[in-house]
């Protein structure tokens, strides 16, 4: 099985097809950003591949090509007789985000939902940071000894990373609620204030994730937009 064959890029399908000497029963896509999933169709027609993976809910920066022959559904065995992952539907980095993990050696491959080394951008209408959190809450309930994400190196630590991307997206929630208390604010000078330990040329990514925040509290009852910039509302 393959999982996230990436962008179509001619070296790197010769290389997934020398690493499996062209036998591949599935392919499976966490999720359809053009960095994950486009590879799929072309790898299916060399190998014959069955391609698993849920279809996005707009066309907006994802993978317009995909064409699934299955759909998974969460807490569903994808199997080739060899090998079989467990679907675990895993909403927030996008709305069509589905983690795999192996019971038999407990591995999760996590595709965006966790990656080693830096925090995945949630990007609204398609993210979704209450999504993402609740994502992670299911993640801490699963038995498992690595994950493997999408970008960077194994992590052994599991449960503990779970609960330190957890506790980093809250505290980021708790400044965006800190800097809200004094004044309305908009995008521009909120992020100068809540994402002040991350390097400016970065602000226009943070901002992303930033008004996932925001939309989060307004769901909460916690801040509303208005003409000047969001305000919060409520106590806390």
């Amino acid at each position: 099985m393959v999982i996230d064959p990436g962008p179509v890029i001619d070296s790197h399908i010769d290389a997934i097809l020398s690493l499996t000497d062209g036998e591949v029963s599935h392919i499976l896509c966490t999720h359809t950003h053009p960095d994950h999933s486009p590879a799929s169709k072309p790898l299916a027609e060399m190998t014959g591949a069955k391609v698993v993976g849920a279809l996005p809910a707009t066309v907006e920066n994802q993978d317009q090509r995909f064409a699934p022959d299955e759909q998974p559904q969460h807490g569903g065995l994808i199997s080739n007789g060899e090998v079989s992952l467990k679907a675990l539907y895993t909403p927030g980095h996008v709305g069509n985000h589905y983690c795999f993990l192996s019971e038999a050696d407990g591995v999760l491959f996590s595709g965006d939902h966790v990656m080693s080394g830096s925090t995945v951008v949630i990007i609204p209408p398609e993210g979704d940071m209450a999504d993402y959190l609740n994502s992670l809450d299911l993640l801490a309930t699963i038995d498992m000894n690595v994950i493997a994400p999408a970008h960077g190196t194994l992590i052994e630590d599991t449960h503990d990373e779970i609960k330190r991307l957890k506790a980093h997206r809250l505290s980021r929630e708790q400044k965006v609620v800190d800097a809200l208390k004094a004044t309305a604010l908009g995008l521009d000078a909120l992020v100068e204030v809540v994402y002040d330990d991350v390097p400016k040329q970065m602000h226009r990514w943070a901002k992303l994730s930033l008004t996932a925040h925001l939309l989060k509290l307004e769901q909460d009852g916690r801040t509303v937009k208005e003409a000047r910039g969001w305000r919060k509302v409520g106590e806390g």
